[in-house]
């Protein structure tokens, strides 16, 4: 064993261990092995129902509705949301595993608790006959003592009703209902109404399940998650010490009677810097604090200090001392709460690190907690013990928003303002990733490898970071804890991609009033205590784009400053305040979009306060107007930006598991524009008005599917064209006075940890080559900049050797003026100039390649290029442009497939269903990566 008591913080075992003890015994029940019944309000519809599950996917199941997915159903299926829907399951079942004395006797001491990890939305739970609770949060874990009514329905002649009955009220009707109050508080602006008017900031569900600006809306209802009935029973026991792998909250697969000791109901796992949180930066020479804390329910009395703690980290060969607990009431209708801290040296374990910075490396956490006395020699003595595995790992992460020093202004040209980038075990980084929304509408049916190939796809394109957005949901740790389904979290330690994750608050002013505040609590502190464990997490947000509104709001309205009052009350003083009650790991911010902050400690935000010139916070880029699309002025000018993009259409095989009729497959089919929830309803007209301005327009063929598939892709290269300009622009600002760090998707090339990329501004024509470098060492190497007609015949070409100082770029070329930048007696519609790198990094040959075109493709001179495909026995597929340069090769498979393609040779590697490229008049060859088969219906 590793260290010394000196090392080690412990809590005094207060009472020596009693020679005998009342034992405890749970049993778990599953209630997806009840039998289920779903029904509507008038009960015209009655159906089986299932437990996790979705009102809708029980009735696409039985058969009542098709695929909500498909065609127009989002519109059809809403007769779904506006009814009342209840599941009920016949408890016999249950009753007939209890024991004979609590089955008869109203002297059991058998307890029981009913555990819901989620329900969505609004509902009344009765058991047996008698009420249980009414529910109205989403987000929260609800665990509710049962015993009374288990006994009344055993005792006296039992009860006539043995079921156990969820009733789901409308969240639409909820809400409006709400908002019809007299006394419902007045919000004039916000995001509040895309799809369905449901006064969705009263209601703690999914934002997105009432529609959004690319999502349909399904308001979905059910017990969307696992639940259980837990029994603990307090008898003797002389059987010595009996270890439980899996004690809740890891969920258990299904029912057991197996003897566990305890119901641990939630678990929290913090690992920080000895003196440091939120305010305090951490020394990374310090002692490392494992602070690990259970919220337990006993169902024996067991008095302070004869229960107590070991830690163990197996893998390090270290282990903690005994840590006492406190006094387990045996009341199951509460909870006791432990917390211990223990100190380990730093040098001990490896640091996790994001995959770009270093290796991601995860230990398992053991957790023994020992009842009763195991080291006594009387044979009357007894011990039990619950034992528990968590993974998690070592690291500091920092949101740093301090100001910019004098100093960093006058040697270091950075504009004046406040700092907005992380760090990971004190080492600055870029920001490189995508903002996640939900991977289904129907939570319940998410499965994890369709996550894993998520994530490793973001992977596989340099993203080091993903944000969990604040208009879906809480993500899960992973499918095993607390009912989570699916893995997330546990996904992201492994690859090594760290998650920005944010409270589910998004576009919308919310009420302040202790209704509303008692429920958002506990959903609080439930889920920051579940994923606290996680390296991965990088900071908490409280929500999205809501400081935005208020601050309009707070200059538009004549009473603005009441709502402004509000969301300080609620963003930068309750969550701000619970969250780092929680944790002293993990950085809060009030919003995704944010000016920053006056002050960490107190913690104060800025809004407006800022001095003209200087730069604060975060931004974010939303423009739809095509001509503007790679217009550097319009692009916001920030430390951070944490959200832009463009929308396109989806593959035309995602189209072939969406449309069912062939009149359906076109660009402007009814169908197709009414999945386009692109408010309002401009989402096709802008991506015509990109294609035509910027790219050959798709040409009519008489195969009506080719010339949809086309449009498809054409929308597809501009999202890609326009996504990756932003992306090299904002990760140049590093080497500017802005000192940008992005967050957003992209592709391989944009996110190369060393890149080339063109800046072309058309209005005085000027030309910048720039390398870009995202490495923490000074990167040297060899640039190539190539003209080429659109023959594919080489005209001219450049050798320079460049520099990058660390976390930097580095200016190769300007020039300014076609006539000394094209290729003498050349018409800009006449070339283009291919740009490529080569550097070695570490011993690692390093290269990238990106393209610059001097007038738009759709006034480009471009040859057929008479492309030929081979495909090989070895999933490899030979490529041959025999005649011009194809500006944009796309290599697609068909649906129900999953992989990509990886170009060897000169071209590059992409992403997901596509190889894109530019082509020269050669061959190139491409193998297929990693085909599995891909279940389920693609949304759009």
């Amino acid at each position: 064993m590793f260290g010394s008591l000196s090392r080690l913080v412990l809590l005094p075992l207060l009472s020596s261990l009693l020679p005998c003890l009342q034992v405890v015994n749970a049993a778990i029940f599953d209630l997806s092995e009840l039998s289920w019944t779903l029904k509507n309000e008038n009960g015209s519809v009655v159906v089986p129902g299932s437990v996790p599950s979705m009102v809708h996917l029980d009735l696409l199941d039985a058969g009542v509705i098709t695929e909500p997915l498909l065609e127009i159903n989002d519109f059809t299926e809403r007769w779904i949301w506006r009814d009342n829907w209840t599941y009920t399951a016949d408890l016999t079942p249950f009753f007939e595993t209890l024991s004979n004395e609590t089955a008869d006797s109203s002297s059991s001491q058998d307890q029981t608790l009913l555990v819901f990890y989620g329900l969505d939305t609004i509902a009344n739970i009765t058991f047996a006959g008698q009420p249980v609770a009414w529910v109205n949060n989403q987000f929260r874990q609800y665990f509710f003592d049962v015993t009374p009514h288990i006994l009344s329905a055993t005792t006296n002649g039992g009860s006539n009703d043995l079921n156990l009955t969820v009733d789901f009220e409308s969240a639409v009707t909820y809400g409006l209902n709400v908002t019809s109050r007299p006394d419902a508080e007045f919000f004039p602006i916000g995001i509040d109404v895309f799809e369905i008017n449901a006064g969705r900031n009263y209601i703690r569900k999914i934002p997105i399940d009432f529609g959004w600006d690319w999502s349909p809306a399904f308001a979905p209802s059910g017990i969307f998650k696992p639940a259980y009935l837990v029994t603990l029973t307090q008898s003797s026991s002389d059987t010595n010490t009996t270890s439980i792998i899996g004690a809740p909250p890891i969920s258990p697969s299904s029912s057991t009677t197996s003897p566990d000791i305890i119901f641990i109901e939630e678990t929290s796992i913090d690992i920080y810097k000895l003196g440091s949180n939120f305010s305090i930066p951490p020394v990374q020479s310090a002692d490392w604090v494992v602070n690990v804390s259970l919220a337990i329910r006993s169902g024996a009395s067991i008095p302070e200090g004869s229960a107590s703690l070991k830690l163990e980290f197996p893998e390090l060969g270290i282990e903690s001392e005994e840590f006492g607990l406190p006094e387990l009431s045996g009341k199951v209708d509460e909870s006791s709460w432990a917390s211990v801290q223990w100190q380990i040296p730093d040098e001990v374990p490896e640091r996790w690190y994001p995959h770009n910075l270093g290796k991601p490396q995860l230990y398992n956490l053991t957790g023994t907690i020992t009842i009763g006395n195991s080291n006594s020699s009387s044979s009357s003595s007894s011990s039990s013990s619950v034992t528990f595995r968590m993974r998690t790992g070592f690291r500091t992460i920092r949101l740093v928003q301090l100001p910019y020093s004098q100093e960093d202004v006058e040697q270091r040209g950075i504009t004046p303002g406040d700092q907005y980038h992380f760090e990971v075990n004190g080492k600055a980084f870029y920001s490189k990733g995508s903002n996640l929304i939900p991977f289904d509408n129907f939570y319940s049916r998410i499965k994890t490898e369709d996550v894993r190939w998520v994530l490793e796809s973001a992977v596989k394109v340099g993203q080091n970071i993903v944000r969990v957005w604040g208009g879906g949901v809480y993500q899960p740790s992973e499918s095993s804890t607390a009912g989570g389904i699916y893995d997330f979290y546990s996904i992201c330690d492994e690859l090594g991609i760290l998650a920005w994750t944010e409270f589910s608050f998004s576009d919308a002013l919310s009420p302040i009033n202790p209704f509303l505040l008692e429920s958002v609590e506990p959903e609080v502190r439930q889920n920051v205590r579940r994923i606290n464990r996680h390296p991965s997490v990088a900071q908490w947000a409280g929500g999205n784009e809501i400081e935005g509104i208020v601050i309009q709001t707070n200059n538009t309205l004549a009473n603005g400053t009441i709502y402004l009052d509000q969301f300080v009350a609620l963003f930068q003083d309750f969550l701000h305040d619970i969250a780092l009650s929680e944790t002293r790991s993990v950085p809060y911010t009030d919003c995704s979009t944010t000016h920053g902050v006056l002050s960490i400690e107190p913690y104060v935000l800025r809004f407006s306060n800022g001095t003209a010139g200087n730069i604060y916070g975060n931004s974010e880029r939303f423009d739809y107007v095509a001509d503007e699309a790679f217009n550097y002025s319009t692009y916001p000018v920030a430390r951070f930006v944490n959200e832009f993009g463009f929308h396109s259409m989806p593959s035309f095989y995602t189209w072939q598991e969406a449309l069912t009729s062939p009149e359906d497959f076109s660009f402007n089919s009814t169908v197709v524009a009414s999945r386009d929830h692109h408010p309002p309803a401009g989402g096709q007209g802008q991506m015509t008005m990109a294609v035509e301005m910027w790219l050959p327009t798709p040409n009519v063929t008489s195969d009506s599917n080719q010339t949809f598939a086309q449009w498809c892709y054409s929308t597809q290269v501009f999202q890609a064209m326009t996504i990756m300009s932003e992306i090299a622009w904002y990760r140049h600002g590093a080497g500017k006075g802005e000192n940008n760090l992005v967050l957003h998707y992209g592709y391989t090339r944009a996110y190369a940890p060393l890149s080339i990329y063109p800046f072309w501004t058309p209005g005085n024509e000027t030309l910048e080559v720039l390398v870009i470098s995202d490495k923490l060492e000074e990167v040297k190497g060899e640039a190539t900049l190539t003209w080429y007609d659109w023959e594919g015949n080489s005209l001219s070409s450049k050798e320079v050797d460049f520099v990058v100082p660390p976390l930097n770029n580095s200016l190769i070329m300007q020039a300014m003026g076609l006539d000394d930048i094209l290729p003498e007696g050349k018409e800009a519609k006449d070339v283009w100039m291919l740009l490529n790198l080569t550097a070695e990094v570490d011993g690692v040959m390093m290269t990238n390649e990106e393209y610059f075109t001097p007038t738009s493709l759709a006034n480009a001179s471009i040859v057929d290029p008479m492309i030929e495909i081979a495909r090989n026995d070895d999933l490899t597929f030979t490529l041959s442009a025999k005649g011009g340069v194809a500006p944009w090769t796309w290599l697609e498979h068909p649906a129900k497939q999953r992989g990509g393609f990886n170009v060897q040779g000169t071209e590059r590697l992409a992403s997901s269903r596509r190889t894109r490229g530019r082509h020269r008049p050669e061959e190139i060859s491409m193998s297929y990566l990693y085909a599995s088969a891909r279940p389920g219906v693609s949304g759009v």
